[in-house]
């Protein structure tokens, strides 16, 4: 009987142990959790509405005023349109935003288009959309912004001619690194650095305006003289145009990739987009004016990188500024782009439309390390062959065939999915508008010049339905096996898991 005791205290003394052992973890645990929550929700239920439009204005100001200026004034070639054209850009991105809005707050799931085509049209749509930004849209734009944030980096150390392409590209690729690197290793560091980046480009931003300012007050207004003389109008250039000044308000739908994190929506979401997006169009309109006193429309076009011609002629012998300053805001934006890439992998990958490996979580680290590094690794393919209006165009075709698909998925559900809520409702008119302005964008380039880069980016998004056919829907089991090894080799090389595991 003693030794039965014995044994039963021993029994109960290890069980003790073990649930002592468990509540030790628990703690742990839960750390984890809110830690890996960082990646998903980095800025917490607290963004308010300055921080709303801070996010607006700090993601869309980026490499784009710095290069759109000269291709758009190529594609309509006179100042009066030029600045028409960036006027009108900023109205199209505030309705589109404000269709973003409502349905932000009608469906409050992160993720930006991805879960209101899911709603509106089902998974096919989605899956599309998921597989265009993974390979193309979100690649590119990375791309772009690196290769502007090289052009002013390199046009220094050439005055006088333009810097070569290799080391262009090869500055840009180093760039890609750096940055994909920064935020693998740390959400922390990566946020760090964007608060940085984006104080120092609302500085050279405030610089050229009101240099642009002072100059007009002294009579610099010679190149507004007649400014719709010699312009070139036509549907296609007018698109063109359209494109190249819409990829410099690209950015204008940021806060719908964070709207379970804004701190009250309903009101905080719409007042964002309505200050937000206007101060910026007055901001791009202002700097392009500013342009425009120092150097006529041919001077304009011939400069390899127009703020550093505008800060030679104007801010001199401070002049070295300019392209200092216009550095860190294009790695701002590059910076922005890699920080949130992380969340529209992590949605498909919890939908299963894309490989799981994508949607995996550093366990050091914390970070989206597996969905940042595709990312640099395709922008650098990008970089290889591309040249920055190019890719403007083939990012811009590509990115306002969803834009559009996504505002009729509000019409849709205007009359499909009565019951749900709408704390924000926009007149139908909006919707109606941006979605005509989205199809005459698509359509009119390829009606007016047609380009087999066009043909070759709808036959890349049709593509995707082979993809989803044999992948996502009839789940091939070769697939599965091929899949398996390689992402458990993956996830040893890189120390990854799923979010799920991680919380549990």
């Amino acid at each position: 009987m003693g030794a039965e005791n014995l044994k039963r205290r021993k029994g109960e003394d290890k069980g003790r142990e073990d649930r002592q052992s468990i509540q030790s973890h628990e703690p742990q645990t839960m750390n984890l959790q809110k830690q890996a929550n960082l990646f998903l929700f980095p800025f917490g239920p607290c963004v308010g509405l300055i921080s709303g439009i801070c996010m607006i204005v700090g993601t869309i100001i980026g490499s784009g005023i710095f290069v759109s200026p000269k291709s758009v004034l190529a594609n309509v070639e006179a100042v009066g349109p030029c600045l028409t054209i960036w006027a009108a850009c900023g109205v199209l991105a505030t309705l589109g935003a404000l269709c973003f809005a409502e349905l932000g707050t009608m469906i409050t799931k992160s993720g930006g288009e991805y879960p209101y085509l899911m709603e509106a049209f089902g998974p096919i749509p989605a899956f599309l959309f998921s597989w265009t930004s993974l390979l193309v849209t979100k690649p590119s734009s990375f791309a772009i912004i690196c290769l502007s944030f090289a052009e002013y980096a390199s046009a220094p150390f050439y005055p006088g001619c333009d810097p070569p392409q290799a080391v262009i590209k090869c500055l840009a690729a180093a760039a890609i690194v750096v940055i994909t690197i920064v935020n693998s290793l740390s959400v922390k560091l990566g946020s760090y650095l964007q608060n940085f980046l984006t104080a120092a480009k609302m500085i050279i931003v405030t610089v050229i305006i009101v240099s642009g300012i002072v100059l007009l007050a002294q009579g610099k207004t010679d190149n507004f003289k007649d400014s719709f003389k010699g312009s070139k109008i036509s549907v296609s250039s007018i698109s063109l145009a359209f494109y190249n000044g819409l990829w410099a308000y690209d950015g204008w739908n940021q806060l719908n990739y964070i709207t379970e994190e804004l701190k009250n929506p309903y009101r905080n979401l719409p007042l964002s987009i309505i200050i937000g997006i206007p101060l910026v169009t007055v901001c791009y309109v202002l700097i392009n004016v500013s342009y425009f006193t120092v150097m006529t429309s041919t001077e304009l076009l011939q400069s390899q990188a127009v703020a550093v011609t505008f800060g030679d002629r104007v801010l001199y012998p401070a002049s070295w500024i300019v392209p200092l300053f216009v550095v860190f805001s294009t790695l701002g934006s590059a910076n922005g782009t890699c920080f949130t890439a992380g969340r529209l992998v992590y949605v498909a990958g919890r939908e299963g439309h894309v490989l799981k490996i994508l949607s995996y979580i550093s366990v050091k680290h914390l970070t989206p390390a597996p969905a940042i590094i595709f990312y640099g690794a395709i922008a650098i393919i990008y970089i290889i062959p591309g040249d920055i209006d190019s890719l403007i165009n083939y990012f811009s075709f590509a990115v306002w065939i969803f834009y559009g698909l996504t505002v009729l998925a509000l019409i849709v559900m205007r009359f499909t999915r009565k019951e749900l809520k709408r704390p924000i409702k926009v007149p139908i008119i909006i919707p109606v508008i941006v979605t005509l302005v989205s199809i005459l964008l698509v359509l009119a380039p390829i009606i007016s010049a047609p380009e087999l880069a066009y043909l070759y980016c709808t036959l890349f998004i049709l593509s995707g339905l082979i993809v989803y056919a044999l992948f996502v829907h009839l789940k091939f089991s070769w697939a599965q096996k091929i899949s398996k090894p390689i992402t458990m080799h993956l996830q040893m090389l890189l120390e990854v898991v799923p979010e799920e595991e991680v919380t549990e």
